[in-house]
């Protein structure tokens, strides 16, 4: 992106500004002065003063074209402007395009009356005298008077004469006038509007508080620059100097440097002789000047730390572009005030297709709607796509742009897949490998299940996905991987462009079709860099895949799907003799898995992730095979056959999913060998009777029982000793009957987290609840009416969230929780009123009312002295808040949406924090 402070020029016209003066009386002050402003500005101003194509002897009709190609016109009236014929013939031709084109004529008075010019008396009158005798003074004289009535301005009545305060309001309006223009002219402004609303909350333009620096975030091609280019153009006029400034690597830090100084000071003769001096200079000069900066495209920490240190003054507002949001953060950008770039939606995104592809012009009748739509499909919203798309079709017929999209579905538009590839190039190599394997096999996965497999092909899977979400490279929603279709098309397209016809030489297989001929064909001992397959189990017939799996000896990841009983007859079993599964691998995953146990030939000794959910296994391995897998974390056999398990094959287990193995009766738990297992879930075990193996996982955190009548009853049986012993757990309990509650869970397990969701038959909860003394984070769900009066005693409690109860209130001794930080109550309908002393959680950070009844706040809420976030979402019936809210002095946002309240009371002025709100 080239530097400049300037709007795109409107189409129509060559100039924004034609100035109309007489030379003797201001050439050399006010006009010279009011010419270099509107320069500085980046308004595109014509004058006589600097065209030597207009001096004397040039001919009439270049000014007259000159006129007749600007937008506005300044008219600067002075006592000797009517003595010169040339300056009557301008304003007589300014007038002219004044009356016939959309172009506005603004007059100016230095030093005149207006009334002077409109009826040519005083100086006026005597200078125009000596054209008496011109056959063409009616007509000027009549553009005179027409001139004079317009809306301008007398620049004694402006700033008290002041001319440089007059320059200033005078180049501001026209600079604001010029982006309401741009604005309707301007076709990279479909679908920006509402972004730009948001991005504008965030700058608070006029607010001369700390600079502050304002992030931008998306993948490629997404519309960033567009974006930060329209705020520009839009708010530019409220500062002292700007600049917008592309970062690159290519360019130097000390050459970029070099040209923001220039820009900003409009210092043609700045010189930067390295990154140090520039630096100092920037801090020298830039405190001064409130300026408006865009950075375009940063990559790395460093650009940031050369180009927006803290030396900017008071009001100064810094744009930044970026894919990577970890470049952002950390620069110190708050995290309120990073703005990701979404997508077209589908109205938009037609709407730019029609503009690139006809030109603006409706969709041609011989096109066909539903090719159209499959069209701005394929892009996936996403503008770069669309604008490629647009431009390559312009001009074709039905037939061409069928066959482009045909093509499109095995040969990705390189052009987009090559802004987006500079993401991926900027990664290190094993966080390529991740996202090669994402694209090719993860999308729509949990993301916890996500990183098992990732941890068990030898990835650092949860920091290498917060890299690839800082990115942009991909999305994690409600705890889901997603990836845009374009992206994802990228890295397919990495992993085959090499080789595309040969499947044999893919580090990744995915497509039935080569998977079939791969196997088919008696090549699997060819597929050296093949790391990872996903195979259809519905898709390929049974033997193909029983030929096929066993000679992929560099196999690390396989992950089969397909429904139970459909990839292979019901009867079907292994021949434990033959080699189906490759000892190379580190995960297998096989939905509905047809044997009764782990083929015998498959030594599993670098085995991480195994996950056969809905399987016909029995056990792991039979005729009373020892096979002891050392290095396996993961193990999920859930909605299984498996009838006992012996964790002494498994010493190094830390997550095992058992849940809905209705024939389990056995959990062998040798003393000392699960020191890792973190995560246990038995839910739907119904056939357990016993517990007591539960004091030998010493790292537990999270145990899912299977039913609360017979857990309650198994842990009773543990020695007291036994359980003050135990780690900090979290416990979630499923299948309530109607009857049931949790009434002795608290005698003696240090429980940290207890989750009541989704028993949605709970009707009432003990007190005794309260007797678990370590209870940090506690979650009420159902149609409970009332919770325990002592939850004072939760001594240690930081979160409490009560959703979809029936409780009208709540208790006071909510107030007594010294280190409650988060306070949560969501569509508790029958939640009418707060305790009056909420005032007292002295650590409250967080404080939520969704969907409520609640009619009034206690006035203490004002005394919340830590309270961050405050949200009366949908509280219908809520009116107002209290007078004093301006007391809450830490916070940061404020959510009134749906509320029925009125006004807010002028102490809200006072929040000097506040970041956000909504109304």
């Amino acid at each position: 992106m080239a530097s400049s402070s300037t709007s795109s020029n409107p189409k129509s016209f060559k100039y924004h500004v034609f100035l109309s003066f007489r030379g003797e009386d201001t050439r050399k002050t006010f006009v010279d002065h009011l010419y270099a402003s509107l320069k500085q500005k980046g308004i595109h101003t014509f004058t006589i003063r600097d065209n030597e194509e207009l001096e004397k002897g040039k001919q009439i009709d270049e000014l007259f074209k000159a006129i007749e190609e600007s937008r506005f016109f300044i008219i600067v009236f002075s006592k000797n402007y009517a003595s010169s014929s040339w300056c009557l013939k301008e304003v007589t031709k300014i007038m002219e395009c004044q009356d016939e084109k959309e172009q506005i004529a603004y007059p100016l008075f230095y030093d005149v009356e207006p009334s002077d010019i409109r009826y040519q008396t005083g100086p006026v009158g005597r200078v125009i005298f000596k054209h008496k005798t011109n056959e063409q003074i009616k007509k000027w004289e009549n553009a005179l008077e027409s001139a004079s009535n317009l809306v301008g301005w007398n620049l004694k009545n402006i700033s008290n004469g002041h001319e440089a305060e007059a320059i200033k309001i005078i180049v501001e309006i026209f600079s604001l006038k010029l982006h309401s223009h741009h604005l309707i002219n301007d076709e990279n402004l479909i679908g920006m509007e509402h972004r730009m609303q948001d991005l504008e909350w965030s700058l608070m333009i006029g607010l001369n508080d700390k600079a502050r620096m304002i992030g931008i975030k998306g993948m490629g091609g997404i519309g960033k620059t567009t974006l930060a280019r329209a705020i520009f153009n839009k708010v530019s006029s409220h500062f002292e100097g700007e600049d917008v400034r592309e970062v690159s690597e290519k360019k130097g830090l000390q050459s970029l440097q070099e040209k923001v100084l220039l820009d900003v000071l409009n210092d043609e003769h700045m010189r930067v002789g390295s990154v140090y001096d520039g630096k100092k200079i920037m801090k020298m000069r830039l405190p001064y000047i409130k300026i408006l900066l865009v950075l375009d495209d940063v990559d790395n920490a460093k650009q940031l730390e050369a180009l927006a240190g803290d030396w900017f003054k008071d009001g100064s507002r810094i744009i930044i572009t970026t894919r990577d949001e970890k470049v952002l953060l950390a620069h110190g950008v708050k995290v309120n005030w990073i703005h990701d770039v979404g997508l077209l939606s589908d109205k938009e995104a037609v709407s730019l297709f029609v503009r690139c592809a006809f030109n603006g012009y409706n969709i041609p009748d011989q096109w066909c709607i539903d090719l159209s739509v499959k069209l701005v499909c394929y892009a996936a919203g996403l503008p770069l796509t669309i604008k490629v798309l647009g431009s390559l079709l312009r001009g074709e017929d039905v037939i061409v742009c069928r066959d482009v999209l045909k093509r499109l579905e095995t040969i990705p538009n390189w052009e987009t897949l090559e802004v987006l590839e500079i993401s991926y190039d900027g990664l290190e190599d094993d966080h390529k490998e991740i996202f090669l394997h994402v694209a090719c096999f993860m999308t729509g996965l949990d993301k916890d299940t996500a990183i098992e497999m990732l941890d068990s092909c030898g990835f650092s899977a949860a920091y290498g996905l917060k890299i690839l979400e800082q990115k942009s490279l991909i999305t994690i929603l409600n705890d889901e991987l997603g990836m845009h279709d374009k992206i994802e098309e990228l890295g397919k397209n990495i992993v085959r462009r090499s080789h595309p016809h040969e499947p044999n030489k893919h580090s990744r297989l995915w497509i039935p079709e080569e998977i079939e001929e791969l196997f088919s064909g008696d090549s699997g001992t060819e597929a050296p860099t093949c790391i990872g397959m996903e195979l259809d189990a519905e898709e390929l017939p049974p033997e193909i895949i029983r030929k096929g799996l066993g000679n992929l000896n560099k196999l690390r990841y396989l992950n089969v799907i397909g429904g139970f009983g459909v990839c292979l007859p019901s009867d079907w079993t292994f021949d434990q003799t033959k080699q189906y599964v490759p000892n190379s691998l580190q995960f297998l995953g096989w939905n509905g898995y047809p044997g009764l146990s782990l083929p015998q030939t498959f030594r599993a000794n670098n085995l991480v992730g195994l996950e056969l959910p809905r399987s016909r296994i029995v056990q792991l391995w039979e005729r009373g095979e020892r096979k002891v897998l050392k290095k396996l974390r993961f193990l999920d056999l859930s909605d299984s056959m498996l009838r006992t398990l012996d964790l002494g094959m498994t010493p190094n287990l830390e997550s095992l999913d058992l849940s809905g193995c209705d024939d389990l009766t056995e959990l062998h738990v040798p003393a000392g060998c699960q020191q890792r297992l973190v995560h246990l879930d038995l839910v739907g075990c119904s056939r357990f009777t016993s517990f007591l193996f539960i004091k030998r996982l010493e790292s537990l955190e999270l145990f899912s029982f299977p039913k609360l009548s017979v857990h309650v009853e198994c842990l009773e049986e543990l020695p007291r000793d036994s359980r003050n012993n135990l780690p900090m757990l979290q416990f979630k309990f499923n299948y309530f009957k109607e009857e049931e509650e949790p009434s002795s869970t608290g005698s003696g397990f240090k429980c940290v987290y207890l989750d009541l969701k989704p028993c949605t038959k709970l009707e009432s909860v003990s007190g005794s609840i309260c007797g678990l003394q370590h209870l940090r984070r506690l979650r009420f769900y159902g149609c409970i009416p009332e919770v325990p009066n002592d939850l004072d005693v939760l001594k240690c409690l930081e979160k409490l969230t009560l959703s979809s109860t029936h409780i009208k209130c709540l208790p006071d001794s909510v107030c007594m929780l010294k280190r409650l930080k988060s306070l949560r109550l969501r569509d508790c309908m029958h939640l009418e009123e707060l305790p009056e002393n909420l005032g007292c959680l002295e650590s409250l950070e967080k404080l939520s009312l969704l969907s409520t009844s609640i009619r009034r706040l206690p006035d203490s809420i004002c005394m919340l002295n830590r309270l961050k976030i405050l949200r009366l979402q949908s509280c219908l019936l809520l009116e107002e808040v209290p007078k004093d809210l301006g007391r809450l002095a830490c916070l940061e946002k404020l959510n009134l949406i749906s509320a029925s309240i009125k006004y807010l009371p002028d102490s809200i002025c006072m929040l000097k924090q506040l970041e956000s709100s909504a109304t």
